[in-house]
């Protein structure tokens, strides 16, 4: 929903005012309250559904024109197939569903009755308050330089047709309360790095957005920045690399979460890509598709609203986030393919390739998220290579790992969440590919397996067999095909992925 709708829950009742919407599953067949309307109406309901030939089938709707003794604006019919069929994401895409057909303009309030027909009052908390967290995604919009719709925001008449008020009608509307202040704080984290990823570069660099990450030590995180200096004292020479050829200093941002306390164990470790834009330096990109690189720092914005979900719903784990900030820019200062540049492991690298810099920046922080906090595992998000697009489309994020039952429940929960991986090879002869005559190590493989050559590289500095998974989101991270849960250019992936894997497998 937009940020101006409230959402409650509450029992079933009659609704004589404002826009209903009732679900129908195939047939039609009408829940309880669905059939007493249709009764109420002299069967109105199920007339028009015969004559527009609505059969209830999944994400299909019918609106029907409310007889006037009903009091109802609107009435609204949602086809759901059959519920129950229904798991987590199905009731999530019925929200973003039921919400797409909303807009303020037939009423600011909207009642839905969440019942599962032939079982009366029998919708449970979980359900609801899934449905919930589905309106709240798909209600998002980005349009805060959008001076048309600012001067809407303040006029009376336009600020009335604005969705103001979601009611959940549902058989155990406190439990539904309970599961849903998990989901609003998710949402929230969802909400924040989808505006981190929609925000133009020149609005946030990497100052501004160690600002943003700064501002969860309001929610009890521990967060440390460090500047260029520290960097430099690091010895990150590979992330400052990146950074030279821009004016905006190099940063890094490190969140902590203490949620399971000090006898909790040693953290998850989540690290974030964090370029706040690409042209890929010396090596520079086509002009067209350039102003896309904004969204190149999709990863950290993942780490910043994944931290934030954690501490909003005080989750019992212990969680560090480790986002490396930079601009990739061409100037006198930036450096050139064929130097040669040292990283905080002590490895030498041979640049061959500007425009492969996300993976110099990462190296560096994973070396350092290691190093500080021996994490129990490490993962890492980054926009890394355009090769996941050919290989995967925008359908899922590659998955790279040196650990099969890290690698299986990351799969898991991205199957219960939507946002799916899917796990691709490493091996010695790919790392082959990425070996120099003149450093340790080259920043680039060739032109064939770039997507497996990148995570080779990044698995040269993951010490120890410490179980490490990393995750290429360049084709699910921005320009992010419409869902029924996103219609943002910026969708940010993986807060529920991620979120969704550490409540089932790291915390107590």
């Amino acid at each position: 929903m937009s940020k101006t709708t409230t959402v409650s829950f509450a029992k079933p009742s009659p609704v004589k005012q404002g826009v209903l919407v009732i679900l129908a599953e195939r047939g039609p067949v009408l829940s309880t309250s669905g059939k007493a309307l249709d009764k109420a109406s002299g069967g109105a309901v199920m007339r028009a559904a015969k004559q527009r030939e609505f059969k209830g089938k999944k994400k299909t709707s019918l609106d029907i024109l409310v007889p006037e003794k009903l009091g109802l604006s609107r009435l609204l019919v949602i086809g759901v197939d059959q519920l129950k069929d229904y798991a987590g994401k199905d009731w999530l895409e019925l929200g973003g569903v039921i919400r797409g057909k909303l807009s303020g303009r037939d009423g600011p309030a909207v009642t839905l009755v969440l019942e599962r027909p032939k079982k009366p009052r029998e919708s449970v908390g979980e359900e609801a308050a899934q449905v919930a967290l589905g309106t709240m995604l798909r209600g998002y919009s980005f349009d805060k330089y959008k001076t048309k719709a600012a001067k809407n925001k303040n006029d009376s008449v336009k600020n009335a047709t604005l969705l103001r008020r979601l009611t959940i009608q549902c058989a155990n509307p406190a439990a539904a309360r309970r599961a849903f202040a998990a989901r609003k704080a998710l949402g929230e984290g969802v909400i924040l790095a989808r505006d981190l990823v929609n925000e133009p570069a020149n609005v946030l660099g990497p100052k501004e957005f160690a600002a943003q990450a700064r501002k969860l030590s309001g929610l009890g995180l521990k967060v440390q920045i460090h500047d260029e200096k520290a960097l430099k004292k690091l010895g990150m020479d590979a992330l400052l690399a990146v950074g030279e050829g821009s004016a905006k200093p190099a940063m890094m941002a490190v969140m902590t979460w203490q949620g399971a306390g000090t006898g909790g164990g040693k953290p998850v470790a989540i690290v974030g890509k964090g370029v706040t834009f690409d042209t890929g330096g010396i090596s520079i990109k086509p002009a067209a598709g350039m102003g896309d690189m904004k969204g190149d720092m999709a990863g950290a914005a993942c780490v910043v609203g994944l931290m934030h979900t954690l501490g909003a719903r005080k989750a019992k784990v212990n969680a560090v986030g480790l986002i490396g900030l930079v601009e990739n820019m061409p100037s006198g200062t930036a450096v050139r393919p064929g130097d040669v540049i040292g990283s905080m492991s002590g490895q030498s690298i041979e640049v061959l390739n500007t425009d492969a810099e996300g993976r110099l920046v990462l190296a560096d922080v994973l070396w350092y998220a290691q190093e500080k906090f021996k994490p129990k595992c490490i993962v890492d998000l980054a926009t890394l290579t355009g090769a996941i697009l050919v290989a995967l489309g925008k359908e899922y994020a590659g998955l790279f790992s040196n650990n099969d039952e890290l690698s299986e429940n990351l799969s898991r929960a991205g199957e219960a969440t939507g946002e799916k991986v899917w796990r691709l090879p490493l091996g010695a002869k790919y790392d082959d590919m990425i070996k120099s005559d003149v450093a340790d190590m080259k920043n680039i493989g060739g032109r064939y397996g770039g997507s497996i050559t990148a995570a080779q590289f990044l698995q040269r500095f993951i010490q120890n067999d410490t179980p490490w998974a990393h995750l290429d989101i360049a084709g699910t991270g921005m320009a992010a095909p419409k869902r029924d849960v996103n219609t943002s250019w910026g969708p940010g992936f993986g807060v529920r992925l991620l979120d969704r894997f550490i409540a089932d497998y790291f915390e107590k």
